[in-house]
């Protein structure tokens, strides 16, 4: 089995993008969970199959290939809501299940994937692990474990530990982007101007002011509400 891990310090200038969880079954794709702090390592494993034949006379056998297995990706995610009351207004900090059941929900079966007239049950929902503008994880949730470390004085946990396993559901030939140059090109390219609000843009460009939020997507805004005078927006082809 070949494993492959991504480990080691941040570098960069500015604020780090956060890693995110998405629902890949909605239209567009939606965010489901933003990662309170960044995985420090990650690891891909992939494993192929062979079967064995009878030895023809020696002591190795004849091997023969039988199939390839899926890319998984492993992460280790930590969420801890003390850290987020000591650097905000608040002196309680939140349940931290508030944040990981948005993860555990996803290997809940999504009863929208069922299709009685062929007799298809349902299914948890395919998701994308993302990590900035060039590279995210089509996949599906194999696994999650939850470990909690630390507690507020009533019980409730105030720090775990999440560590989630997706399996590849696309070839690399199909997947996304992955680098700078070879991103899709957008339709167009849009400059706001002062007042204008996302919505209205969306109007603006495809009578349906519903579709800004396949612009925030296509952009990676995490505060779409927040546009800044002069900011450049891709436009999605939307049709």
């Amino acid at each position: 089995m070949a494993e492959q891990s991504g480990r080691g310090i941040h570098f960069g200038s500015g604020k780090p993008v956060k890693a995110s969880v998405w629902n890949e079954d909605t239209q567009p794709p939606s965010k489901v969970l933003d990662c309170l702090f960044n995985p420090t390592d990650y690891s891909f494993a992939k494993r192929n199959d062979w079967a064995s034949g009878s030895p023809t006379g020696g002591d190795v056998p004849l091997v023969n290939f039988s199939s390839g297995g899926a890319i998984s990706l492993t992460v280790q995610l930590l969420f801890d809501t003390l850290t987020l009351a000591s650097d905000g207004s608040d002196t309680t900090p939140q349940d931290v299940r508030e944040y990981t059941e948005k993860l555990l929900d996803l290997m809940k079966i999504d009863p929208s994937t069922a299709d009685s007239s062929k007799g298809t049950p349902g299914r948890p929902p395919r998701v994308s692990f993302r990590w900035g503008r060039f590279w995210s994880f089509k996949s599906v949730l194999t696994s999650v474990n939850q470990n909690f470390t630390l507690f507020w004085d009533d019980g409730r946990p105030i720090r775990a530990t999440l560590t989630a396993s997706f399996q590849q559901v696309e070839t690399e030939g199909t997947y996304p982007p992955q680098n700078p140059t070879s991103v899709a090109r957008p339709e167009k390219v849009r400059t706001v101007l002062p007042g204008e609000t996302i919505d209205a843009i969306a109007f603006s460009e495809y009578g349906d002011s519903s579709r800004w939020r396949a612009i925030a997507d296509f952009n990676h805004l995490d505060n779409p509400l927040r546009l800044r005078v002069g900011q450049q927006l891709a436009l999605p082809p939307l049709r």
